[in-house]
This record gives structure tokens, C-alpha cells and sequence, in this order.
């Protein structure tokens, strides 16, 4: 969070970003984060954090839509990395997430393997309309929690590590405009927090 409020006031650091950090990491990695995030090119983890080379494992899809090999990703990133922090990036005006919100409204799904990403969004915007807030922004947050609570109830590793205390999963929202990213769910050995409001 500190890195980011260095990016939302334009002062980033841009640290470990250098050949000597780039040679440092040749024989290992030890990330302090995973990062499961949209792959939209307006999201870029690393400078939205200011973070360097070897600080986050990065795995993003469209909408962060999770399959098996997504799963697995993340699992490698918490369970063989040992990152104690998995954080979830959604974020506005996301191009998947209107997609979702276009097919149910019109019962139209898109061509192609599109559709499959669509699919696997349409639950969260059921969920997110009957919470009215049905909008692309309510949904992209509904998403972002709905995520939160579903991969460790998909992952065997990553249920264990939260329940053993050595991982905590946080759902943030990014905001394209001032590059603020906000605290919508977390969830650690205790239970699950969510602060749906937060981004607005």
C-alpha cells in the first residue's frame, strides 16, 4: 500500500529495478506477494505497487477468471515461493466484467473462447445485482470478493495455508483514474472480512 500511494502522488521509487537486482535473482526468487490479476494493460501490478524485480508473483487473466492452471499458478506462488500474501486485483471499467454485464442482459454470449470468460463471471453478476449494485463498478468489486472466498474452496493448498496462518488472501479494486487501489475483502485464519463500500 505504501508503493502505491507513491504511484497514485507521482513519486515512484522504482526499487530493485536495476542490473545488479537483476543479476541478484538469477539462481532464486523469494516474492513477498502472489498477485492474481486482471489482464487488462492498464493494470500493470508491478508499477500500480512500485515494487521491483522478484517482490510479486504475477498471474493474470481476463476479469480473473481462475481454471485449473490459474489455480496451480497461485498455489506454486504461496505453497513452493512461501508467499504469506495472496492479493486479488480487480478493477473499473473492466472490459470482461461489462462483457458478463452485456450477456445478461441481452442473452447474447460473444464468440470464441470469450465466452468462457463471460461464464464464469455471470454468477458474480447475479450476485452483485441482487446486492443492487449491478453496475460494472458493484460488479467488479462482487467479482473480487466472490474470488476471494472461491479459491480456497477450490484449493485444497491454499484452504490449509490460510487456515494454518501462513497465508492471507486481500481483495483490492483499482481505480484507472487516480490509481488508487482499495481494501474490499480479506480473509485469513479468522474468517472473511469484506468492505464492499470501500471503493466507492
Amino acid at each position: 500500500m505504501e508503493g502505491n500511494d507513491r504511484f497514485v502522488n507521482g513519486t515512484p521509487a522504482h526499487p530493485n529495478q536495476d542490473a545488479s537486482r537483476r543479476q541478484a535473482l538469477t539462481a532464486a526468487q523469494a516474492p513477498f506477494a502472489t498477485l492474481f490479476g486482471c489482464a487488462d494493460s492498464r493494470v500493470a501490478a508491478e508499477m500500480i505497487f512500485d515494487v521491483g524485480l522478484g517482490e510479486m508473483f504475477v498471474v493474470r487473466t481476463a476479469g480473473q477468471v481462475a481454471d485449473s492452471v490459474t489455480i496451480g499458478s497461485l498455489e506454486y506462488g504461496v505453497e513452493v515461493l512461501g508467499t504469506p500474501l495472496l492479493v486479488v486485483l480487480g478493477h473499473d471499467s473492466c472490459g470482461a466484467i461489462t462483457a458478463a454485464l452485456d450477456s445478461f442482459e441481452t442473452g447474447a454470449m460473444p464468440e470464441g473462447f470469450i465466452s468462457d470468460v463471460v461464464s464464469k463471471l455471470l454468477p458474480s453478476v447475479v450476485r452483485a445485482k441482487g446486492a443492487e449494485r449491478g453496475d460494472v463498478q458493484g460488479t467488479v468489486v462482487q467479482n473480487t470478493i466472490d474470488t476471494v472466498r472461491r479459491l480456497p474452496q477450490r484449493s485444497a493448498i491454499l484452504r490449509t495455508a490460510v487456515e494454518d496462518g501462513r497465508l492471507v488472501i486481500a481483495g483490492l479494486t483499482y481505480r484507472l483514474a487516480d490509481g488508487r487501489v482499495n481494501l474490499v475483502a480479506k480473509l485469513d485464519a479468522s474468517g472473511v472480512t469484506e468492505t464492499p463500500d470501500a471503493d466507492s
